[in-house]
């Protein structure tokens, strides 16, 4: 069957034709959230070691022992996390792979699991527990995962609009342009410490 050409601004993100198309610009910004958070051992897929890993960094990063009930409670998050990740994969090998990561952001950006890892985030990065992030929080969590802190700093002057911080509220709303928005210039872009794409 001949199908036609894909539009220039869009890659194709599956032979499974019933999927969508992804711009390159919104590939662009899920492919930063896959490498940086989710494909801990850099193996081109996420599975359940890789969220073991992530529970062990952002107790590293946040200064939480084994044992402790805010290690505990990142545990629990972070599995729910998996579980709703893992119905992507649609190969059912364990593991969930770029292509089906894209497909999952394209399906839904509020399912029970995505908004479980948005306030995961947020409480991550608002490390003085005030409800609002600022931008030493925001640089710090991101240097931890290896972003360059001027890079951090950046975006978050671009997410915060030059505001000393942002509530959860503007998170919310942030989050969500982050996953949809086609626009580069948008602040929501920002919220995962890279200034541009």
């Amino acid at each position: 069957m001949n199908r036609p050409p894909p539009k220039p601004h869009c890659v194709p993100i599956s032979h499974n034709t019933s999927i969508k198309m992804v711009s390159d610009f919104r590939k662009k910004k899920l492919q930063h959230v896959f490498n940086v958070f989710f494909d801990v051992d850099r193996s081109g897929s996420v599975d359940k070691k890789d969220f073991e890993a992530a529970v062990v960094k952002a107790a590293a990063v946040r200064g939480w022992k084994a044992g402790d009930a805010s290690y505990k409670d990142a545990e629990a998050v972070l599995n729910k996390i998996w579980a709703g990740l893992s119905s992507a994969d649609a190969n059912n090998d364990g593991q969930v792979n770029f292509d089906e990561w894209v497909a999952v952001w394209e399906k839904s950006t509020d399912a029970d699991w995505q908004n479980a890892y948005a306030k995961f985030i947020f409480d991550l990065e608002d490390a003085s527990a005030d409800g609002a992030i600022d931008g030493d929080e925001f640089s710090t969590v991101y240097a931890a995962y290896g972003l360059s802190v001027d890079e951090s700093k950046a975006a978050f002057q671009k997410m915060s609009k030059g505001k000393a911080n942002v509530s959860w509220a503007e998170f919310q709303a942030l989050w969500k342009e982050y996953f949809t928005s086609e626009d580069v210039n948008a602040a929501g872009n920002s919220i995962f410490g890279k200034s541009s794409f």
